[in-house]
């Protein structure tokens, strides 16, 4: 067993196990990557501020989110196709989450479907949707999260239509992959992974396929998915959504303190400010550099968690401290299945927290409620002095942000 002392070594066991377009899947953003790239070293450009002679003992990383006591502020974020980073990755997933104590988020395009997880797991988990045109599905797919008895819906805004990403195209993804000689000479060298993919029945997206009209194999997958995402999506259907799933409602995809403040008045009980791991609109500001401004609109009116950059637990604390009340991991705990399975998402789960209780002792503080700016060494232009014009009815004016 390798010597995990991060999430970086994660990722580099993830590199060498898992076949090469499901690796570049997950470690890919749109276009140029600049938003992919920024929402990590944005993070680097917050430093901490060390305390000393202060007492340590009694340390606790134990938060809520949406009510639930959680062994720390962090949730998985739901990754589609996790289930072809390892086989029947989406339950073993959500078996480490339960057993370490967070939530878990089922994306609707995982490869294990939503009664798949449920069987398997005894803890409620949080399912995710991506609105379709075809509502009939929707309702369904509504309809089956309720009867597996999940706890919350994660409604994702941001993706209406795909962002452009270079390596998928290039890489011919699909689940399963297609057998071309590109894909066969890479999976010659994936034995591990190619084996544990054998003895599983779960190679397709389990949500979808037998449950979508005309939706029966791969071909017609790719068809169907292609046309489906709704472009109509407008914050009527949020609110049409929000009434038909009558539980709690998580928004993710707020990357405005606009959009924060409509996810505000459809309902959420917690809204993520996430770029969609810098895979949809590149260009667009990293979630730590916009949190503030989203913070200032609408904090203690919804709970306001941070997804997208996060690769450790100082990341963890700088985002808490920046005034989120909790946050999501995607790729940090992705890399850890894709390198050991249930146990590497352990490892990712336990080495974050790990690096949040220590980095909270040495920054003088014993809960991670009581985090704040008075922890941070923040750059005076962190946010940046950005301007936008909003017309109005005599032109354009000039607002610089944020306000």
């Amino acid at each position: 067993m390798p010597v995990i002392t991060c999430i970086e070594d994660l990722k580099r066991l993830h590199k060498r196990r898992a076949p090469k377009m499901f690796f570049d899947y997950a470690e890919s953003g749109s276009w140029t990557e600049q938003t992919f790239r920024e929402n990590t070293t944005d993070f680097e450009q917050i430093r901490l501020r060390q305390k000393v002679a202060v007492d340590m003992s009694d340390r606790s990383t134990v938060g809520h989110m949406l009510g639930q006591k959680v062994a720390m502020p962090v949730a998985l974020a739901p990754v589609g196709m996790t289930g072809m980073q390892n086989a029947d990755g989406e339950i073993k997933a959500a078996r480490a989450a339960e057993k370490f104590g967070v939530p878990f988020t089922l994306s609707t395009m995982s490869i294990c479907s939503i009664e798949d997880v449920a069987e398997h797991t005894s803890a409620p988990f949080w399912f995710q949707l991506y609105v379709m045109r075809d509502e009939d599905f929707v309702d369904r797919i509504i309809e089956r999260a309720k009867r597996a008895g999940c706890s919350a819906l994660v409604l994702t805004l941001d993706l209406q239509l795909l962002g452009q990403r270079h390596k998928d195209l290039k890489n011919g993804l699909s689940a399963p992959p297609k057998l071309t000689p590109a894909t066969l000479l890479d999976l010659s060298t994936k034995w591990t992974w190619g084996l544990e993919m054998l003895r599983t029945k779960r190679r397709f997206f389990g949500n979808i396929v037998g449950h979508a009209s005309d939706v029966e194999d791969t071909g017609s997958l790719m068809k169907w998915t292609a046309e489906q995402f709704d472009l109509r999506l407008d914050w009527e259907k949020v609110r049409k959504i929000a009434e038909k799933w009558d539980g709690k409602l998580i928004l993710k995809g707020i990357l405005d303190a606009d959009d924060a403040r409509k996810a505000v008045e459809c309902g959420a009980d917690a809204i993520v400010v996430s770029n969609h791991g810098g895979r949809q609109l590149d260009g667009a500001l990293s979630s730590i550099r916009i949190l503030p401004s989203i913070v200032r609109e609408v904090k203690g009116e919804t709970e306001i968690w941070l997804d997208s950059g996060i690769r450790s637990g100082q990341d963890v604390l700088k985002a808490l401290a920046m005034g989120a009340d909790a946050t999501m991991i995607g790729r940090a705990w992705l890399y850890g299945l894709g390198a050991m399975g249930e146990k590497g998402v352990t490892t990712a789960l336990e080495v974050i927290r790990k690096e949040l209780d220590l980095t909270m002792a040495l920054c003088g503080e014993r809960d991670v409620a009581n985090l704040g700016r008075h922890n941070l060494l923040v750059p005076e232009d962190f946010e940046g002095r950005w301007q936008q014009d909003e017309p109005n009815h005599n032109g354009a004016e000039i607002h610089t942000l944020p306000a």
